[in-house]
């Protein structure tokens, strides 16, 4: 089965009964665990990106917690899984400054991790490559916004 465009469900779905709707949403979330996070997303967490992102990052603080340390290999992948996290939880929001923060805070742990990350080039360049993300990221923000995430940056160079 080939799926349609986006233009076609939108047109589809101007069709349907409000009932009839929500009751395609709840098939949607059925299925897969990523639409009923998303739509849990959308119904009880949107309405406060503030605490949304403050939930992501005790996640992420649980998560480095968890991490196996015996092998340089190991700490690499527990990172990257990590970073599929948090860009699936900025997928959700759509906002530009919910990604740049949840990556500087990962960058922030990476920095403070134990053993250090200088010692490997490979979590070395993962910490690099997610510097420069940021700040490609932080020149889409508002100025006000750019200045203070740049000043964050500066700070995770030194």
């Amino acid at each position: 089965m080939k799926a349609v465009t986006v233009k076609e469900l939108k047109e589809e779905l101007t069709n349907y009964t409000p009932k009839e709707l929500r009751d395609l949403c709840l098939r949607l979330a059925r299925f897969k665990k990523e639409n009923k996070e998303l739509l849990t997303y959308l119904l009880f967490e949107s309405s406060d990106e503030g605490l949304y992102i403050e939930n992501i990052k005790n996640e992420v603080d649980e998560q480095f917690e968890q991490i196996n340390k015996k092998s340089p290999y190991l700490i690499k992948k527990s990172f990257r899984k990590i970073l599929r996290a948090i860009r699936k939880y900025s997928r959700y929001s759509l906002k530009k400054e919910t990604e740049v923060e949840l990556l500087v805070y990962f960058c922030k742990k990476l920095k403070k991790f134990t053993p250090p990350i200088n010692r490997n080039t490979g979590l070395q360049n993962l910490y690099n490559k997610q510097i420069e993300t940021i700040k490609k990221k932080t020149t889409l923000l508002h100025e006000d916004l750019q200045f203070d995430y740049r000043t964050e940056l500066n700070s995770l160079n030194d």
